[in-house]
């Protein structure tokens, strides 16, 4: 998921009129790196079969890729921001590119494991300064505009990205899959042409102390941190336990990954329409009505029969109200803390979502227990917390949009 860097995004070193061009070129980086990112979750099945593991274990593997890909977002952006961000823009999904076409290799589980974190590593390095650098392409308007196009261009991968690693497994198999990082390498060879050299900034502010983050949970920050919490959690739970209720239900590897890409689709566009709400409604409103819609939303996309008609529409709904939280989360989390927007990014999206991913173990143990489908339905009630921390008296002075 894209989080901005500790410092505000600049545009010292970038040469004027190449605007689009970074653009592109960002939006194009950010599609391939989240669609080896999305690699895992329609082969678990296949994973947990070759390697002998259990729900728990499984959900496990995903959350160790979700940790590796969100707690260190804060520090490559710091890095990315005071040591050029064009290295780590590249770098990023190339590391993850190579390391996640190597998930059909691994021998072992902790082989895997050590793929996951790896790959995850990647993704982390290049969100902060992608971010970063697509935003501040160009000084003066359209910076929102400009931030649309690099989340939709990420959710767009993310969400083909599991049609396309079924289809080469289906093809090579899985000790083949490791051709699939070739793409990759081409794409960051072009992308090293196509992004203009920028130079170090030493000024780039320090981040605050950890402590000094922490004590801004107390206040109205800590309830969007929940909201956003609970959204990565419900996104990481489907991502784990629908291709698994897929292959239960009888389905083919192709139909559970077209599941995932329904739901994922359903995921960018709702990230677009979700900025353009939050611009012209009261948040709290938004924020509630979404985290209502979830509930049944995925309700009906736990409980349907994979693949049905009916169960792929409820998955799109599902997606689109899920991640329509993430653009009002960020503005109000900016609002809150106007002195470190990009802490305040950090906090909701990185390390929430962080949070949110750890939270899946409990549920994997519990899918063991009782099913998967079974599992994922008692979870949902959890998302009425959201609903009620929309409407949180400390959230009142952020709640209408800024039109001044």
């Amino acid at each position: 998921m894209p989080v901005t860097s500790f410092a505000e995004s600049n545009t010292i070193g970038v040469p004027r009129g190449t605007t689009r061009r970074i653009v592109l070129a960002v939006g194009i980086a950010h599609f391939i790196n989240d669609a080896y990112s999305s690699f895992l979750s329609p082969l678990l099945p296949r994973l947990m079969d070759n390697l002998g593991m259990s729900i728990a274990l499984a959900a496990s593997l995903a959350m160790t890729w979700s940790l590796a890909a969100s707690v260190i977002q804060p520090a490559a952006g710091y890095l990315a921001d005071r040591y050029g961000r064009k290295f780590f823009v590249i770098g990023g999904p190339l590391v993850s590119g190579i390391f996640l076409s190597l998930i059909g290799l691994a021998p072992s589980i902790e082989v895997l494991a050590l793929i996951l974190i790896l790959g995850g590593i990647g993704s982390a390095a290049f969100h902060p300064p992608g971010a970063a650098m697509s935003g501040g392409a160009a000084e003066g308007k359209g910076s929102g505009l400009r931030m649309s196009i690099f989340a939709f261009c990420g959710l767009l991968g993310f969400a083909v990205g599991p049609l396309m690693v079924v289809g080469l497994v289906g093809t090579v198999g899985l000790s083949g899959m490791w051709v699939a990082m070739i793409p990759a390498i081409l794409v960051c060879g072009l992308l090293l042409k196509m992004l203009p050299a920028d130079r170090p900034h030493p000024d780039a502010p320090t981040p605050p102390p950890l402590m000094e983050m922490l004590r801004a949970l107390h206040g109205p920050l800590g309830a969007i941190f929940v909201i956003s919490a609970l959204s990565g959690f419900l996104q990481r739970l489907f991502l784990t336990l629908s291709p698994i209720i897929s292959s239960q239900d009888g389905v083919s590897e192709a139909t559970g990954a077209l599941v995932l890409t329904v739901y994922l689709a359903g995921q960018a566009v709702g990230t677009l329409a979700g900025g353009v709400l939050a611009d012209r409604m009261d948040r709290a409103y938004l924020l509630a009505g979404l985290t209502a819609l979830a509930l049944p939303a995925h309700l009906f996309a736990f409980w349907l029969l994979a693949g049905s008609p009916w169960m792929l529409l409820s998955a799109a709904v599902a997606g689109f109200v899920n991640l329509a939280l993430m653009p009002p989360v960020i503005v109000m989390a900016q609002e809150i803390l106007p002195d470190n927007k990009g802490v305040g990014s950090g906090i909701v999206m990185g390390l929430a979502w962080a949070v949110g991913s750890i939270a899946v173990i409990g549920f994997g143990f519990l899918a063991d227990g009782i099913g998967p489908r079974p599992a994922a339905i008692v979870s949902l009630p959890l998302l009425v917390i959201g609903t009620i921390l929309a409407f949180h008296p400390s959230l009142r002075p952020h709640r209408m949009p800024d039109h001044t």
